[in-house]
C-alpha cells in the first residue's frame, strides 16, 4: 500500500504570533512571566510552545500536573515548572526528582511534594483549589521545614475591570502573605492571570502567570494587541448545485430558496466543530464568508456559497485571526454562549493535523 495520508483538516500554530504575545505581555508585566501550557498548551501542543515562550522571555512555565511537567522535562526543557493539581495520594516523587516546583494546598499534598520547592497556595476567594484562611496558619507552619518557594492564589474575576471581588481577594491574599513572614518565610508572591496582567500592573508582585492572553485571545474588554495562535482550515471535497426547494442534512432543517452551489468541507463534531454551531456557523471560502447550512454532522459540514465558483481543493478557513475577514475562535464562543478557551483546547482532534508555522 502506498501513498500519504492526507488529514481532511489542521490546525496551523504560529509560533511567531505566541512569541510577539509573550513579549509583549513580559514588557507590560515588568516582572518575569510565567508561560501557562496545561492541557497540552491550551490545545497548541505544550512542548512547541513551551519552547517559543522561553524564546521570547518567559522565565516560568505552568502545568496543572505533575504528569505535564515531568513531559516537558523529559523534553529536554530545564526552566523552572509549577505543576499545581494533584489527585488524592498521588506519587509527586518523579516530579521533585526532576525539579519541578508543586503547588500545595493541604498537609497532605505537603507531605508527598518532600524534596521539591513548593508554591503554599491560599484560597483568597475564588472558593475552588487553595488551602482556606482558617487552615492557612497550620500549614504555613507545617512548611517551615521545607523549600517554600512561593505563595500564591487565583483571581475570580480579573477579567471583569472594576470588579471589587478582585480587591478583597487582594486583602486575603496581603493576610496571608503576613502570616508566612510571621512564621519566618521570605517566599515570592504571585496571584496575576492575563487578565490581571492587563488590567492591574500593581498585582504583578513578583511574577505573573500568562494563559489565555498568550494564545493571542483577549480576556478583557479593552483592545490589545493580541495575535491569536491558532488557525483552524479544512478545504472542498465537491461542490455542486442544488435546486431551489432541496433540503440539507440530516433532518432537512435548512432548504434551499434558490438554485445555489453548495461546498462539502470534510470536518463535523468528531473534529472539533460544534454541533451547537448549525444554524450559526460561518466559514471563509473563495474569499467570502459563507454560511453553513443544515445541521453540523460527525464528519461534514455544507456551506451555502450562491453563484460564487468553488472548486474541489479551496481552502475553507474554519476560524483563525480574523485579518481576511474569517470568523474567530471568539465568535464560535459567542455563537455557542461560551468562552474561546473551550474552543481552542477543543481542537486536539486524532483526525486533525497540528502544524507549525515559525519553528526555529
Amino acid at each position: 500500500m502506498s501513498g500519504q495520508y492526507v488529514p481532511s483538516a489542521e490546525t496551523i500554530v504560529d509560533l511567531d504570533a505566541l512569541r510577539h504575545n509573550v513579549a509583549l505581555l513580559a514588557e507590560r508585566a515588568q516582572v518575569p512571566v510565567m508561560a501557562v501550557v496545561k492541557a497540552d498548551g491550551y490545545g497548541h501542543g505544550a512542548e512547541p510552545i513551551a519552547k517559543a515562550a522561553l524564546e521570547a522571555g518567559a522565565a516560568w512555565l505552568g502545568t496543572t500536573s505533575a504528569a505535564e511537567a515531568v513531559n516537558l522535562r523529559n523534553a529536554g526543557i530545564e526552566a523552572p515548572i509549577l505543576a499545581w493539581l494533584h489527585p488524592p495520594g498521588a506519587d509527586l516523587s518523579v516530579a521533585a526528582k526532576a525539579g519541578v516546583d508543586l503547588g500545595v494546598s493541604n498537609l497532605d499534598e505537603l507531605r508527598a511534594a518532600e524534596g521539591a520547592a513548593v508554591h503554599l497556595k491560599v484560597d483568597t476567594g475564588m472558593n475552588r483549589n487553595g488551602c482556606s484562611p482558617e487552615e492557612w496558619p497550620e500549614l504555613v507552619r507545617a512548611a517551615k521545614g521545607y523549600n517554600v518557594r512561593a505563595i500564591w492564589s487565583h483571581l475570580a474575576s480579573a477579567d471583569e475591570p472594576g470588579n471589587p471581588s478582585v480587591d478583597r481577594q487582594v486583602e486575603r491574599f496581603e493576610w496571608a502573605y503576613e502570616v508566612a513572614l510571621a512564621e519566618g518565610l521570605r517566599p515570592m508572591r504571585h496571584i496575576s492571570n492575563s487578565a490581571a496582567t492587563l488590567t492591574r500592573p500593581d498585582l504583578a508582585y513578583d511574577l505573573v502567570r500568562l494563559g489565555i492572553a498568550m494564545y493571542g485571545l483577549n480576556p478583557v474588554p479593552q483592545h490589545e494587541d493580541l495575535r491569536p495562535v491558532m488557525t483552524f482550515r479544512s478545504s472542498v471535497v465537491s461542490a455542486k448545485r442544488t435546486r431551489a426547494g432541496e433540503g440539507v442534512s440530516y433532518g432537512h432543517t435548512w432548504v434551499a430558496q434558490q438554485d445555489t452551489t453548495l461546498a462539502l468541507v470534510p470536518v463535523g463534531y468528531a473534529d472539533g466543530v460544534p454541533r451547537g454551531l448549525s444554524g450559526k456557523l460561518e466559514v471563509f471560502v473563495a474569499g467570502h464568508r459563507r454560511p453553513v447550512v443544515g445541521r453540523v454532522s460527525m464528519d461534514q459540514i455544507v456551506v451555502d456559497c450562491g453563484d460564487d465558483k468553488v472548486s474541489v481543493g479551496d481552502e475553507v478557513i474554519l476560524f483563525g485571526p480574523g485579518d481576511r475577514g474569517e470568523p474567530t475562535a471568539r465568535e464560535w464562543a459567542d455563537n455557542l454562549g461560551t468562552i474561546d478557551y473551550e474552543i481552542v483546547t477543543n481542537m486536539y482532534r486524532p483526525r486533525v493535523r497540528r502544524r507549525y508555522l515559525g519553528t526555529r
